[in-house]
């Protein structure tokens, strides 16, 4: 929709993988960008240095002779300053103002050629249905007209516009009429989708598809079946669960859910663990109970050849730290681009396939005690890299239903890493710790103190629990094993084996090796 971008870097970080990440977007969509440095006025801001790593960017990034030719604004926008000389004070905006008047150049389109708009944003309205978002390239449009939708196999299908809508700053208004390069909603049509095409209804002329990116992770959305099922969820059976995943696919474009084997159970692809806990975020807070599987990748044969995604990571890590960080990220198949000093710090970048980040997060932030930054996005599929190792420690289960008592938890923190704290309600198979060996440990948190008649004052010690580790969403999602799930609530994360029963969890194993 855009006729131009500002591309912001800040003055001290320099290009992210997210500066990566819509910088290819955008010089493949042929635009110019304009080339914002911004908090120049931060500690230790290097505003030339960054140019040179943007131009490095854009070169490594394959933009042509023009885009290359960017012109670059420095600003603190915090303030409200822009100048085209980092040395030169200056107390308003009006320099970028004034460049982007003379860069950008007015919206393209016929106003007298047939009405054309690709539709590259949706929307959902109880009210009104869907709602499509879009630029129009030709022609002009009125409330209450028929217009035809072209879908991408070609068909051609004709409705009535409901409402159309505008746009006044952010606000959304109600508009009569739109001309061609005016960004406006049109709501009447159920099925419509990203990059369709409406047209003009007597010459529907469709425009070029643009691809939307494809997912590269799935999970098992399942009913929950723990001891706990139904406690403390509003939502719990698999017939809600589908409904509200469906409705989430009339706005959420990159997503996919498909139907399994097992009724209550749902493969949901994004594009990413983020992408993915978003979601369950969401449906936790309003209301849903489910358990989930283990993040995995997509795969594609690509000429023959299997290949899986891979992330390009940044890492800024204090100089003592990167040897460890290093290693780690060599055993997780990650190769080395690139290091660059900073400050104090050092710059890491690395090609590294996305099944090598998950459970990396928390690995990482111990490794370097809290102070590394690491930052990552979606590179391009590569030939699968092979096995990378998983976790290495076993987990302390749950032998029984039942409370934790404070008195086993201290005879058990020896063993490894507690999850959970006194008094909490617990079941047979669910994890409370992790084990500091290899094999999985079945153990009895719930058993008391054997009490006697004879007490003489001062025999018992004081117990102290140390404090357990407690997992966020996105941590549980990576911690968990194969043969594990989080179960999810809106007031509780929990982490158990698929398999409750020691005898099923023999039998899996059994059948697995």
């Amino acid at each position: 929709m855009v006729d131009s971008v500002l591309l912001l870097v800040d003055a001290f970080d320099g290009p992210m993988p997210q500066t990566r990440f819509v910088l290819k977007k955008s010089l493949d969509l042929g635009h110019h960008p304009i080339v914002v440095i911004n908090k120049i006025d931060r500690p230790g801001a290097r505003p030339e240095q960054v140019v040179d790593m943007v131009f490095d960017l854009f070169c490594e990034l394959k933009a042509d002779e023009q885009q290359l030719d960017f012109p670059i604004i420095y600003t603190n926008a915090k303030a409200g300053h822009a100048t085209l000389d980092p040395n030169e004070p200056a107390d308003n905006l009006e320099a970028l103002f004034q460049i982007i008047g003379k860069e950008v150049s007015p919206p393209q389109g016929d106003l007298e050629a047939p009405f054309q708009m690709l539709v590259t944003s949706i929307a959902y309205n109880d009210y009104l249905g869907r709602i499509a978002t879009g630029k129009i390239s030709n022609g002009r449009v009125s409330a209450g007209q028929t217009i035809a939708v072209v879908k991408k196999d070609g068909t051609i299908s004709k409705g009535r516009i409901s409402k159309l809508i505008g746009f006044e700053g952010l606000q959304q208004v109600e508009i009569q009429e739109a001309v061609a390069g005016d960004i406006i909603c049109i709501a009447g049509f159920e099925e419509v989708g990203i990059s369709e095409t409406f047209a003009d209804a007597e010459q529907p002329i469709a425009l070029p598809y643009v691809a939307i990116d494809e997912p590269t992770l799935s999970m098992n959305f399942m009913v929950n079946n723990s001891p706990f099922a139904g406690k403390e969820g509003k939502f719990v059976t698999s017939r809600i669960i589908r409904e509200r995943l469906q409705k989430e696919l009339r706005t959420n474009v990159s997503l996919r859910v498909e139907d399994t084997e097992n009724t209550d159970t749902f493969k949901v692809s994004g594009r990413g663990e983020l992408h993915l806990s978003i979601l369950i975020e969401n449906m936790r807070r309003e209301g849903f109970e489910l358990a989930v599987s283990k993040p995995e990748v997509i795969l594609r044969e690509i000429d023959g050849v299997s290949c899986e995604p891979m992330e390009f990571l940044t890492i800024d890590v204090p100089e003592e730290h990167q040897g460890t960080v290093i290693e780690k990220l060599g055993t997780r198949k990650a190769e080395m681009v690139s290091m660059q000093p900073m400050d104090g710090t050092n710059r890491l970048e690395f090609i590294i396939p996305a099944r090598g980040l998950i459970g990396f997060r928390t690995e990482f932030l111990t490794d370097t005690r809290g102070t590394g930054v690491m930052n990552h996005t979606f590179h391009e599929y590569g030939p699968f890299k092979g096995i990378i190792p998983g976790r290495k420690n076993g987990v302390l289960l749950a032998l029984e239903n039942g409370e934790t008592v404070a008195y086993s938890l201290f005879n058990l923190q020896d063993r490894g890493t507690l999850f959970v704290n006194s008094g909490v309600k617990v079941y047979e198979g669910m994890i409370i710790g992790e084990n500091a060996k290899q094999a999985d440990m079945v153990v009895n948190a719930c058993k008391g103190k054997k009490l006697s008649n004879v007490r003489a004052s001062g025999t018992d010690e004081a117990i102290r629990i140390t404090t357990p580790r407690n997992l966020s969403l996105e941590q549980a999602l990576e911690y968990i094993g194969d043969d594990e799930l989080v179960e999810i609530t809106p007031t509780s994360i929990r982490l158990r084996k698929k398999y409750l029963d020691a005898n099923e969890r023999k039998r899996y194993e059994k059948t697995r090796g």
